[in-house]
């Protein structure tokens, strides 16, 4: 079991938005994250800046043909905080007898 533990710079909503985007995937693509995030680049940017200085993100900057291509990853010390953090709001809601787990079908 995940050892629980709230994380401020992951609970932050867009930024917990991105991080629960890149926990699904090995990489995705800055263009995707800005898209389904609705960030505008620059902001997209700071935050990934942020997630990148505190070692949860890595961010790849190369190209493809003569097109700029931007890909990020969640970093093991990210996947961890990550997973510390569900535990952790699994945790503050239980206690009212809620669950943030899907139910039986």
């Amino acid at each position: 079991m995940t050892a629980a533990r709230f994380d401020e710079l992951i609970h932050a909503p867009t930024r917990l938005a991105i991080v629960s985007l890149l926990a699904a995937t090995d990489w995705a693509e800055f263009r995707y994250l800005k898209e389904t995030v609705d960030l505008s680049d620059s902001a997209l940017s700071k935050q990934l800046s942020t997630l990148e200085e505190a070692g949860y993100a890595e961010v790849r900057k190369g190209f493809v043909g003569k097109r700029p291509r931007t890909t990020v990853r969640l970093t093991p010390a990210g996947r961890g905080a990550f997973s510390q953090h569900v535990a952790a709001l699994q945790q503050i809601v239980a206690r009212a007898g809620e669950t943030i787990l899907p139910g039986p079908a």
